[in-house]
């Protein structure tokens, strides 16, 4: 029996990939999607490239798993939350619906963090990977005269990526910010359709960043506290009913719009605002980095410092950061120029401190030369 093209560029792939058993789970989503990428040549137009699927073997992102542990500061909640959604989803291969991540919180508590580290544990390349797409709709949309122009884009966009890469990621950052029309232009995409225009979007993943809600994420902790309980007691039946009024209730276009109308969003993730000692945390990771980078190791009293700099709420007690762990790297980095410039300046003090002190071979010439000719011979 002869292999068509097709047969063979499938089994060449999943030779190269070292066979099932030895995927990764970081790496099923590229697998899925190199194999589809080969062969949506190749395919009739009736098949699908979901036919293709590559199951993953291994239960559980133990990767994802141990950077949301070690890299994502203050969030047992959301690391829980989100950790458990991925996990799920990845491992499903028949997935009622797209993975609809609604993630809110104060600024800098980890939201665009946390979508850079599913990124990273899901494609090899990270957010640079050709099969996630990042929004901003102060970048990508920012005048209203052209939603018309901005819907038809992101519908192609999203349907272009999908029919390449079923496992595709989709992240909107700022979505209160988000013209109500331009979201429901894609809102049929999150619904638990077989296909649309013949293609299925259930093994997509779409991720929203928003501060809606955050004062009532901020009150539940505040309250915590005030009541001497620790914040890893907070649990989602604590806050989830009160944050869901909350932005239901929300004046933003976001939640205006058909989204939680239609119960399209997978769940809500609230992101606690952070404490001193996060802010130490982050400081010191940043450090890390930079070190990894060839710079020096992390400073503690630097990085206390960094913390003690910030402003925090409320003002009497100062429990919460206002900006949570934003601006940490800009924060580090003119800290090792100030230190960097400081030594620059010490040492050149010193070197002129030390030729004043001591002379050197070319000034005691001179001098001694100027002193033979104080008396010339005649």
């Amino acid at each position: 029996m002869r292999l068509k093209k097709g047969h063979v560029l499938l089994l060449w792939v999943l030779l190269c990939s070292g066979g099932t058993g030895a995927i990764e789970p970081v790496s099923i989503a590229s697998a899925v999607c190199l194999a589809a990428g080969f062969l949506a040549g190749y395919l009739p137009s009736h098949l699908h490239l979901n036919t293709f699927n590559i199951r993953n073997e291994k239960k559980g992102n133990t990767g994802l798993k141990t950077d949301l542990e070690n890299k994502l500061f203050g969030q047992h909640l959301a690391s829980r939350i989100i950790l458990r959604a991925v996990n799920e989803f990845m491992s499903n291969d028949n997935p009622e619906k797209p993975l609809v991540l609604s993630l809110h919180g104060p600024p800098g508590t980890g939201k665009n963090f946390v979508s850079k580290l599913i990124a990273q544990n899901l494609y090899k390349e990270g957010m640079k990977s050709k099969n996630v797409h990042f929004f901003s709709p102060y970048h990508h949309f920012p005048r209203q005269i052209q939603i018309s122009t901005y819907k038809s884009y992101l519908q192609k966009r999203i349907k272009s990526s999908v029919s390449n890469c079923e496992r595709s990621m989709f992240i909107f950052d700022e979505m209160d910010k988000m013209h109500p029309g331009l979201i429901d232009s894609f809102r049929q995409h999150l619904d638990s359709y077989d296909e649309l225009d013949g293609v299925s979007f259930r093994k997509s993943i779409f991720i929203f960043l928003s501060t809606a809600g955050e004062e009532r994420i901020v009150q539940t902790a505040l309250d915590f506290w005030k009541a001497g309980r620790d914040r890893e007691e907070i649990d989602l039946k604590d806050i989830e009913t009160s944050l869901y009024r909350s932005i239901f209730n929300d004046k933003s276009d976001f939640f205006r719009s058909t989204l939680i109308y239609k119960s399209l969003l997978t769940v809500f993730v609230p992101f606690l605002p952070l404490e001193y000692p996060h802010v130490v945390q982050c400081a010191v990771a940043e450090m890390k980095t930079r070190a990894s980078e060839g710079e020096g190791p992390p400073d503690l009293d630097v990085a206390n410092q960094i913390a003690s700099d910030r402003l925090y709420f409320p003002k009497s007690e100062r429990v919460f950061a206002v900006n949570g762990c934003k601006m940490i790297r800009q924060a580090v980095l003119l800290h090792a120029r100030s230190h960097f410039m400081g030594n620059v300046e010490s040492r050149l003090r010193d070197l002129e401190e030390a030729k004043d002190k001591h002379p050197t071979d070319e000034s005691r010439n001179v001098q001694s030369g100027e002193a033979g000719q104080a008396v010339p011979h005649r």
